[in-house]
Parts: C-alpha cells; structure tokens; sequence
C-alpha cells in the first residue's frame, strides 16, 4: 500500500504521543517504516499512547516543539526521508485560556520544525497538518477551498491560519526547489476515533457520562461539523507523503483539505444521538449554563482536489465511523487489547479502502 513509499524508510513524526500522532506512528510502523517521534508526554491517563506500548517501539524523543535548539537536534539526530508534523495546542477551548501558549506552539513551534527540516538534507518531503479550523469562517453552506482566505475568531483557529501562513511562506522561500524537500500542508475536519481522552471533545465527554452514569451534556447541539474518523485524514497525509516522495510529485506540494462527504457533516446533536444508539446506553441534554467562548456553527471543506488530483476520498461514512470509536472504547472499558483492536481497525480501514479502488490502497504488483 501507499505504492510501498514508507517500508524501510526513516519517518519523523511530531506529537506522536497525541491522538492522532499515536493512531499514526502504529500505521506507520505497520507499514514497515523506521519511525522517531518528538513530542511532549502524554498529557492524559489513559492515553493511546502508552496503551499501544509505542516507546518501546519507536524512537521516542520527549521535547517541546518550542524549544528550536532541541527540535533541531532530534531531527538532525535521526536524518529522516519525510516528516509529519502533528505537534500542536489542539483544543479551541484551551486557546482562550492559554493564547500565548497556543500561538507559541502552533505558529512558533511550525516555525522550529521547518528550521530544522530546512537544515537536514535528508528530508525529501515534510507534511504539516493543521485544522479546516485555519480558514476565515463565513458560516456559508458549502465548502472551503484551499484557495480560501485563511483566518480565525479564537486563538487556536487564528493560529492555524497564521500557521498556513507560515507554511506557504517557507515553501516559497526556502523549499522552492522541485529537485529538493516538498513542503505540503493538510487540514482536516473534526476527527473522532478510539484512544482520545482530550478535555472539552464530544466522544470523551460522551465516554466519561457513560462510564460515570450521567447524560451527556451538549455546550452547542445545533453546530454543524465534518465528522471523521482519526483513520481517514492520517489517510490523506499519508496518501499525500507518499506521492510527495515520487520524482514527479513536487508539484503536489500545496495545502490539501481531508475531509469526509456531505453525509458525514451533521449537527452535535445528531452525533450524539448516534453515539448513545451505538453503545445502547446514555441520555443527552443541553448545557445551559452559558458562558461559553465562541465556536464556529457551520463548518465544511470542499475535498474536490484531493479526490481529482491524489485520487483521495473518505472511506468510512458517520455511521460506520461511529460503530468502529463506540466498539473501540468498549472494548478498551473491558479490558481489552487495544494494540490488536487499534491495528484491527486499520487493517479494516485499508482492505474497505481497496474493496473501493483507493489508488493508495491497492497493492503494488511485481
């Protein structure tokens, strides 16, 4: 799969110790790369991280991507073929109360990184990912483009636009030359899946009610987000990696949205409802207590250039999206082996992903 672009290649990912760096770097290592990670520790118990043993498995390099001295010396250390860069302050909530913090880490912190990758001769691509949040959100009915103005009402948004910024003022300057790394960009819709346990996120929240016997309460029930599971965006980046590393790929190095099909963008309530239906327990009301910080209402990306250009598209709708979290978290309350279920799940994800052609899905024949 991915055309064999990551067996035996050396593959940096940062943040791997979150969320979506952790469902990553198991990806990765699937696939039979050599796979390091710089990252903070894992700022949550449980986490998906130590579940999945990866220290042990991996490179792992404990650093704040704020700290450019010590960035550089880890991605000079490893000398890695391709970076993801995942390492991020990802919780909108947290960048009103911690703005300086957000901007440092998401804009500064980029900023490091591409220093770094700038200055290592062995990086041939390097993606950065950053949210659909970095667009100037207009509340229209259709989807962002890539050639969208990029913007943001609250911190964590604003900073993944300026982060944009900085992505396309790198790739201009420095990393121009076709021959040398390709600098691209991902961004990707609300991204739900097993082994989350971030503050203020609707699947944890939905979790702990669960486990604790209380109804879920919704701050904003009426928004309307691109759900997707954590599966199909790293897709995407890797999809994206992967064409980058290919001699006539450079002209792919560009912003790129991964988000999932009209079906999937439904209201907060709607998923929770779904949510409780899946597990066969839970009740959900509103949160009336006021007092919460903006959040975007309606948000989409329109994905037409991934599926015309890297032949990209979603493969599990919100249906099966939210079966496949419901049964990981289950599984994970009773005790289970979430390594075998985690790698299960991308094993499922990448033969549903050949039974519909994806192009990154199919094996390469000898």
């Amino acid at each position: 799969m991915y055309r064999n672009a990551y067996h035996g290649r050396k593959v940096l990912v940062t943040g791997h110790t979150g969320f979506k760096g952790s469902w990553m770097s198991e990806w990765l290592l699937d696939l039979g790369a050599e796979v390091a990670g710089y990252s903070l520790a894992p700022n949550t118990t449980p986490n998906h991280f130590d579940l999945l043993g990866l220290s042990s498995r991996m490179k792992h390099i404990e650093g704040d991507v704020r700290d450019g001295a010590a960035l550089a010396r880890a991605v000079a250390g490893f000398q890695p073929e391709i970076v993801f860069h995942l390492a991020a302050q990802p919780l909108v909530r947290l960048s009103y109360a911690e703005p300086a913090m957000t901007w440092e880490t998401n804009v500064m912190g980029t900023v490091n990184l591409l220093e770094a990758v700038r200055r290592t001769a062995s990086v041939k691509a390097c993606v950065v990912v950053t949210s659909d949040k970095c667009y100037e959100n207009r509340e229209w009915p259709w989807g962002y483009r890539e050639t969208e103005a990029m913007g943001g009402h609250d911190p964590y948004s604003a900073s993944k636009g300026a982060t944009e910024l900085v992505v396309a003022s790198y790739r201009r300057s420095f990393f121009k030359d076709p021959s040398g790394c390709r600098l691209a960009s991902g961004r990707a819709g609300n991204v739900i899946g097993g082994g989350d346990w971030s503050a203020d996120r609707i699947v944890t929240d939905f979790v702990k009610s669960i486990l604790s016997d209380k109804p879920l309460a919704l701050r904003n029930p009426k928004a309307t987000r691109p759900w997707q599971h954590v599966l199909e965006p790293l897709s995407g980046y890797l999809d994206l990696g992967s064409q980058l590393l290919e001699p006539q790929g450079s002209h792919l190095a560009d912003g790129w949205n991964f988000g999932p099909s009209e079906d999937s963008v439904v209201l907060v309530q709607e998923l929770a409802r779904m949510l409780v239906g899946a597990w066969k327990r839970g009740q959900v009301v509103v949160d009336t207590s006021g007092n919460h910080p903006h959040e975007a209402g309606l948000l989409k990306l329109d994905c037409s250039k991934a599926r015309q250009e890297l032949g990209w598209h979603g493969v599990w709708d919100v249906e099966e999206t939210v079966r496949r979290v419901v049964a990981w978290y289950k599984e994970h309350s009773e005790g289970g082996d979430m390594t075998a279920r985690t790698r299960e799940q991308i094993k499922s994800y990448s033969e549903d992903a050949r039974r519909q052609n994806l192009p990154w899905a199919t094996e390469e024949k000898a």
